[in-house]
C-alpha cells in the first residue's frame, strides 16, 4: 500500500470515528433501572432520561429490572455490549455491594464505567409521635435510659435506611435493634403502627406523614439542610459531629465503553439534570440535581465504598 493510500485510509478511519462520536447515539438508548417501577430510582431515571430524549430526538427506553437490591439490573448492564447504548440507573446502595459478603457475578469497580450522579438527597430521621422526643439529643438520651433501647425499621439489609441507622448507632453508642421489612412502604407502616420507634426514611415517604401529624421529623442525614424541609437541622447540627448520609442516583455503563461515548452520555445527562424544569421536579421530591463528570462521580463512588465498608465491618452486617 502506497503512503498516499495508507494516509487516506487512516484519514477515513479517523473521520469515521469523529463522525460516530458526533452522531452518538445512533439508535434508542436502553436505560436499565435497577429497581422496580414507582420507586426513587425509577422516578429519577425516567425524569432525566425523558429530558435527554426530548432534547436530542432519540428514544430512551426504560427497562425496570429490580431484584437483589439492584444486583439483577447491574448484572445485565455489566454484560451488555459496550457501545454506549445501554446504561444503568441505580441507587447509592450500589456502593455497599463489595462489602456485604454475598457473591456477585460482577465487580462494582472493574465492570462499570461511572457516567454521572444525576441527583442526591438526604434521608429523614422520623419517629412515632408516641415516642417522647422532639430532637436528636432527646432521642439519644431517651434511648440510653429505655430498657432494651429502641427498635428501628430497616427497608432491607444493606439498604441506605439500614446503614444510616447502624452508623447512627455506632457513632452515638445508642442501644438500637433492627427490625427488617420488605421495603420502605412496610417500614413506614410499621412505624405508624408503633412496632418500631424510629426510621431513616426517604423524604417522599416520610414528609407526607409528617405533614399529616402521623410522624415526627427530627433531622435530615445530609451534610446540609434539605430545601424541601429547611426547618429540619442536620444530624451533625444536632450534636452528632461528622454524621452524614446522602443517597444518590447514578448512571453507569459497561466498563469497556469507549471514553468518548462515556463523556457524550455524561454531557447529555448533566445538561438535562440541570434544566430548570427537571431540577424543579427533583426538588419537589427532596432531591438536588447534581450532574458531575465521570471522573468526579468515580471518586465519589470510591469514597462511599470505603465509608460503607468500615460501617458494615464494624456493625458486622452481612447478606448470606
Amino acid at each position: 500500500m502506497s503512503g498516499k493510500i495508507a494516509g487516506a485510509v487512516v484519514f477515513a478511519l479517523v473521520a469515521s470515528a469523529v463522525h460516530a462520536a458526533e452522531s452518538f447515539p445512533t439508535r434508542p438508548i436502553r436505560v436499565v433501572v435497577a429497581a422496580a417501577a414507582g420507586g426513587g430510582s425509577d422516578f429519577v431515571g425516567r425524569t432525566v432520561s425523558q429530558k435527554v430524549s426530548d432534547t436530542i430526538g432519540i428514544p430512551f427506553v426504560i427497562d425496570n429490572r429490580g431484584g437483589a437490591a439492584g444486583a439483577v439490573g447491574a448484572d445485565i448492564v455489566a454484560r451488555s455490549e459496550p457501545d454506549g447504548h445501554t446504561v444503568m440507573v441505580i441507587f447509592a446502595n450500589f456502593s455497599t455491594f463489595p462489602s456485604l459478603g454475598r457473591k456477585l457475578p460482577f465487580d462494582v469497580l472493574k465492570d462499570f464505567a461511572p457516567v454521572t450522579n444525576l441527583a442526591e438527597g438526604p434521608l429523614i430521621l422520623v419517629v412515632n409521635p408516641a415516642t417522647p422526643v422532639k430532637s436528636v439529643a432527646e432521642l439519644v438520651q431517651f434511648a440510653k435510659t429505655r430498657p432494651g433501647g429502641l427498635n428501628y425499621a430497616a427497608p432491607g439489609i444493606g439498604s441506605m435506611g439500614h446503614l444510616a441507622a447502624e452508623l447512627f448507632r455506632l457513632v452515638t453508642k445508642v442501644p438500637m435493634q433492627q427490625v427488617a421489612y420488605k421495603g420502605g412502604g412496610p417500614a413506614v407502616i410499621a412505624l405508624l403502627g408503633g412496632e418500631v420507634q424510629l426510621y431513616f426514611s426517604t423524604p417522599p415517604a416520610a414528609l407526607a406523614q409528617v405533614k399529616a401529624g402521623r410522624l415526627r421529623a427530627l433531622a435530615v442525614t445530609g451534610e446540609k439542610r434539605s430545601p424541601i424541609a429547611p426547618e429540619l437541622p442536620t444530624i451533625a447540627e444536632s450534636g452528632i459531629a461528622g454524621y452524614a448520609v446522602t443517597g444518590w442516583f447514578g448512571v453507569f455503563a459497561a466498563a469497556r465503553t469507549p471514553p468518548r461515548l462515556i463523556e457524550s452520555l455524561s454531557r447529555l445527562y448533566r445538561e438535562a439534570a440541570q434544566q430548570p424544569d427537571v431540577s424543579a421536579r427533583l426538588s419537589n421530591e427532596g432531591l438536588e440535581a447534581v450532574g458531575n463528570t465521570p471522573a468526579e462521580f468515580g471518586k465519589q463512588l470510591r469514597r462511599d465504598i470505603d465509608k460503607w465498608a468500615r460501617v458494615i465491618k464494624e456493625a458486622d452486617i452481612r447478606i448470606e
